[in-house]
């Protein structure tokens, strides 16, 4: 099984090779993935190449052959599952949380079609949504049980947890979450914020995954979880 960066870069390359003949550059990869540092591709590309997914080609420059695909994934949409990142906030009507009363989810055989309700914004906090804009088809290996929901990112707050502007969040729905999880979180009944939920003796900490935004500190009863990161589609 592959990491979700490891995924994510996989179907970076792959799509480049497709589209132009020819494998992106480290710079590229390192760009696209938001790495600080080309050694982290450099770590990728000898997993994925261990894991048989791709092959170096010797005596030629950025030579580098997808051998296979995960099964799950499409050709033009990259998908990561959660293994713990960091959140920001929701976009709509002020003062009421997500609506419980979604449509229900569409099923087929491998994917699931679950309800968008609106944008979070990974950044400055914009305001509570219940409304559904859109729906999306989601694979069924990256949810497990429960009820679950998709918000739109926008913004840069989450972006060293690989949570870029534009992507997809797939939520949980759920009213607990562990320290260190990223979350959906209502605070004070008005602001909906995806970040990495800390407990601190009797306060809440919401983190973001970008050193411009600051940590916000909340007394326990002015935070409601309304659900937990399990996964996030990208589109290229």
């Amino acid at each position: 099984m592959l990491t979700r960066k490891q995924h994510e870069l996989l179907m970076f390359i792959h799509e480049r090779i497709k589209e132009g003949g020819v494998s992106p550059s480290f710079d590229e990869m390192k760009d696209a993935l938001d790495l600080r540092s080309k050694s982290g591709i450099h770590r990728l590309i000898t997993a994925l190449e261990e894991r048989g997914f791709i092959r170096r080609l010797a005596h030629r420059a950025r030579a580098l052959e997808i051998v296979k695909l995960p099964e799950s994934a499409s050709p033009s949409l990259s998908v990561s599952r959660n293994k713990g990142f960091s959140p920001s906030v929701i976009e709509g009507s002020r003062g009421k949380p997500l609506s419980r009363d979604l449509q229900p989810a569409q099923q087929s055989e491998n994917t699931i079609t679950l309800s968008v309700m609106g944008r979070i914004a990974a950044g400055t906090p914009i305001e509570a949504l219940q409304e559904e804009s859109h729906q999306v088809a989601v694979p069924l290996t990256l949810l497990g049980s429960g009820e679950h929901y998709a918000l739109e990112v926008k913004g840069d707050s989450m972006i060293d947890a690989g949570i870029l502007d534009g992507d997809t969040v797939l939520i949980q729905r759920c009213d607990t979450a562990n320290s260190g999880e990223i979350v959906v979180a209502l605070v004070d009944g008005m602001e909906a914020t995806l970040k990495r939920l800390r407990r601190k003796g009797d306060s809440i900490a919401l983190e973001a995954a970008n050193p411009a935004y600051e940590t916000r500190i909340f007394g326990p009863d002015r935070v409601k979880v309304q659900g937990k990161l399990v996964g996030l589609l990208r589109r290229y």
